[in-house]
C-alpha cells in the first residue's frame, strides 16, 4: 500500500497545457472526483489508490465547444 501523498497547490493557474500537478484547478477537479481531500491549511491529500491515468485526465485541458453556424 502507498503512503498518501500531500500538495500543496500554487497561488495562481499558469494554465499551461498540460496543467501542471500543483495547479489549483487540477487539485479542485481531484477533489470532486472524490480522489483527494482538502485540508484546513489548503493543501490537499491525494487519494494513495489515486491512478496515473487518473491524474492526466485531471490535468487535461478542456476543449473549447464549437458553436454551429446557422444559414450557410
Amino acid at each position: 500500500m502507498a503512503a498518501a501523498r500531500v500538495v500543496k497547490p500554487k497561488k495562481h493557474c499558469c494554465a499551461s497545457s498540460p496543467r501542471c500537478k500543483r495547479c489549483p484547478v487540477v487539485c479542485k477537479r481531484l477533489q470532486r472526483a472524490g480522489l483527494a481531500a482538502k485540508l484546513d491549511d489548503g493543501r490537499y491529500v491525494l487519494d494513495p489508490d489515486l491512478r496515473k491515468k487518473q491524474l492526466k485526465a485531471a490535468r487535461r485541458k478542456k476543449k473549447p465547444h464549437k458553436l454551429a453556424h446557422a444559414g450557410s
